[in-house]
């Protein structure tokens, strides 16, 4: 049966939530022309995967009104796990549903001009600095029904911004905490990067419940400008019977980089873009991630570097392990634009199938419009290479665990990459789980 694809909610809802939160006219503005829009444009079409009976649209609620928390220790005890308290706290976000609940900066940072704060302050603090990065050069409200409706129905989320030549020594981190099953979550991030600066962004999207019927909705917006470098890491692990929808997008400038470490760990109907633009000379995207599937969930990532400017250099590696009936679709896209002479587009797609009913398929895409370039890619899909099991069952190793150690060493390349030991600790408890 088809989903019913009328929207939820309708402008004259639109227009209440934003006077209520205190937007400006410009975000008012954009929500009202990306309402309109999401009432007629189709949604994506990710190939090899059929999503115009996901639910995207039916939520109960869109506003859930959370109460702030005085003290970590009043948090869950799988979302502190992820922050190191045995440490001062300096530089955290917490949001519960769409409620900012915690905020936490250095007063360092503060001194220097950083910006870390959720969207709805950034919006009434910072208004012309948002106003210039939030869906304009990123990501468009009118690329398809998904973006306008997260346009429309924004509810959360943070934005970081920081100044030239300010390097940031520890990592911004932000927790998202999934807590009511029937709501949606429209989630927006922004971290700039001015030039000659750096940062380490880290999310994490963990559900306090095992099952809901929620609907997520995430767009982050990432730009480096010239010599800045951005290192964006996130851990989704979103409940089963959540439909989550994520688009990541990256943007760098002359001699900018950008590197992603994502660890899709959700067990419901995900739908993911990461796309990174190399506008500038010498630009650099790298992209790691790492994905288990399992159960009868179906998931399709699509990885693109699209280079445009000279001397870019591109990498993409993606490793899966698909088990039960799952389903895990794999594309990646290595584009080199016309005048983007000299660059590199490298990318690997890996996937691991563990039983029978499991589907796995890696599709790498190369598309050259350049003569002076290099350019490669490998792709496999396959089960445990017995090679491998019989050399460590062979040192007294019990099968099971031989395939634990197999699949750790798989997605080990992402895995090890999180700057943080707590959410590091918590994508390997995940995997584990997820694979035993």
């Amino acid at each position: 049966m088809a989903i019913e694809t009328k929207l939820p909610f309708d402008q004259e809802y639109v227009r209440s939530f934003s006077e209520g939160s205190g937007e400006p006219s410009w975000l008012l503005d954009l929500r009202l022309q990306a309402l309109a829009k999401a009432e007629e444009l189709p949604l994506p079409k990710p190939d090899k995967t059929k999503i115009d009976q996901w639910n995207f649209t039916e939520f109960a609620n869109h506003v859930v009104q959370s109460a702030p928390i005085s003290s970590l220790e009043e948090l869950p005890e799988a979302v502190k796990a992820l922050i190191d308290l045995n440490e001062e706290v300096k530089n955290l976000y917490v949001q519960r549903d769409n409620t900012p609940a915690y905020i936490s900066l250095s007063e360092n940072l503060k001194e220097k001009g950083v910006i870390f704060t959720d969207i709805f302050t950034a919006v009434r603090e910072h208004s012309e600095l948002l106003q210039k990065y939030l869906m304009k050069d990123g990501v468009k409200i009118d690329e398809h029904r998904l973006t306008a409706l997260h346009a429309a129905l924004l509810n959360g989320g943070v934005f970081v911004y920081v100044p030239k030549n300010v390097e940031i020594d520890t990592p911004l981190q932000a927790v998202y905490i999934q807590e009511s099953k029937d709501a949606a979550l429209f989630n927006h991030v922004i971290v700039v990067a001015e030039d000659n600066s750096r940062v380490v962004y880290v999310e994490n999207y963990i559900s306090t419940m095992e099952t809901s019927n929620a609907v997520v909705n995430i767009v982050a917006e990432v730009f480096a400008n010239t010599n800045a470098r951005v290192f964006f890491a996130a851990v989704d692990n979103l409940a089963k019977g959540t439909t989550t929808y994520v688009n990541r997008r990256g943007i760098a400038g002359r001699d900018g980089r950008i590197e992603w470490a994502l660890g899709l760990m959700n067990d419901g109907n995900t739908v993911s873009e990461n796309i990174t633009r190399l506008i500038g000379d010498g630009s650099y995207g790298d992209t790691k991630t790492v994905v288990v599937g399992r159960g009868e969930q179906v998931q399709n990532f699509t990885t693109s570097v699209i280079h445009y400017g000279k001397h870019t250099e591109g990498h993409i590696l993606k490793h899966g392990v698909v088990k039960d009936s799952a389903t895990s679709i794999f594309n990646g896209i290595g584009k080199i634009e016309h005048g983007a002479s000299k660059s590199n587009a490298q990318q690997e797609s890996r996937v691991l199938m563990l039983s029978e009913k499991a589907r796995g398929d890696a599709n790498p895409i190369l598309l050259i419009d350049e003569d002076d370039v290099m350019a490669g890619h490998a792709a496999s899909v396959g089960r445990v290479d017995p090679i491998q099991l019989y050399y460590l069952m062979s040192r007294g190793i019990p099968r099971v665990e031989a395939e634990r150690l197999i699949i750790h060493g798989f997605l080990a390349p992402v895995v090890n990459e999180i700057p943080i030991e707590g959410v590091k600790k918590q994508l390997i408890e995940v995997i584990e789980r997820k694979v035993r």
